[in-house]
């Protein structure tokens, strides 16, 4: 255990990222603050009555409707909240309002969105001159402005500005929290928008993805896949791609991060989430699950975050 955590902490594999990184980033930020939110949020009836139960949308960088839950605390009758932001696993969807009842219940207002095109209400209207193989992790991979992680991307800070729109909340508590793919959001998230406090990333993916893909880990092996019917086009995919490598804008995260990986997990296997994690310069930790897969630290994990947030942020509730 000890030899394979020094490997773990040492790794760090040469960075991708092109000489026009950062304008890309700053161009497609532009792009998406631009765009109208068109927030709205409806109130529904829910068993759990002292919690306010919102079916909220907004719109994302290119008009796509976004689909989501707001939770509101109702029960501790204050004027504004700390607001955690869920972000949900690959082919998930935002989820059931009783799967966010914890954070809830130790103070946060909770915004859940759906990624688009994957299992919620959340369609696309990104356009598109390429097809894909298998999955959405290689849609438009022969073009960086439309691949499909560019426009989730900024859907999921697009969420961040929903929140801090909200009257219930306070934008200056912000946290971000997700496992899988919503682990890699919460590391995109914490490098390209300043205002989460906290990332809270389990298992994550989109980190040293050309390894990803060279071993068909995950998602990214429909990129594997993609490039068997097109490896004249090997170059020009692994280098779009590189611009959504969270390990290329780890140095970028100012906010405290509480990580976790599995060494078992060949979905998202931990050294390669640990390119990005050894380059994050902020304050963080990380738990090691030395004997669980993909599936994390589940229930222990959580109970690990909410401890986090509790001696961290106790101000807060």
């Amino acid at each position: 255990m000890e030899r394979v955590t020094k490997e773990l902490f040492t790794y760090q594999p040469e960075l991708t990222k092109r000489e026009d990184f950062d304008a890309f980033w700053e161009e497609t930020i532009r792009e998406a603050k631009s765009a109208p939110l068109n927030g709205i949020r409806t109130k529904v009836s829910y068993p759990i009555t002292k919690v306010g139960v919102y079916d909220v949308q907004f719109d994302g960088m290119d008009g796509t409707p976004v689909h989501g839950w707001f939770l509101v605390p109702e029960f501790m009758k204050k004027e504004t909240y700390p607001c955690l932001i869920h972000y949900h696993g690959f082919s998930y969807h935002r989820g059931k309002p009783s799967e966010l009842m914890h954070w809830v219940m130790m103070g946060f207002a909770v915004l859940s969105v759906d990624c688009r095109e994957q299992g919620g209400s959340t369609g696309s209207r990104a356009p598109s001159t390429g097809g894909y193989s298998m999955n959405l992790a290689s849609k438009g991979a022969h073009n960086r402005y439309e691949y499909y992680y560019r426009f989730v991307y900024m859907d999921c800070m697009k969420a961040i500005d929903f929140a801090c729109a909200q009257n219930e909340v306070d934008p200056q508590r912000i946290v971000v929290e997700g496992a899988s793919q919503g682990g890699a959001l919460c590391m995109a998230m914490a490098a390209l928008d300043e205002r989460p406090k906290a990332a809270l990333a389990d298992v994550p993916s989109n980190s040293n993805l050309e390894s990803r893909i060279e071993g068909e880990h995950g998602a990214f092996g429909a990129v594997s896949d993609y490039l068997r019917h097109h490896p004249e086009e090997l170059d020009l995919v692994m280098e779009q791609l590189s611009y959504f490598d969270t390990m290329n804008m780890a140095e970028w995260i100012t906010c405290r991060v509480l990580a976790s990986v599995a060494l078992k997990d060949e979905v998202c296997p931990p050294e390669m989430y640990c390119a990005t994690y050894n380059r994050i310069r902020s304050e963080k930790e990380i738990v090691i699950y030395p004997f669980n897969g993909h599936e994390g630290g589940g229930a222990h994990q959580t109970e690990a975050k909410l401890r986090y947030l509790r001696k961290w942020f106790s101000d807060w509730f």
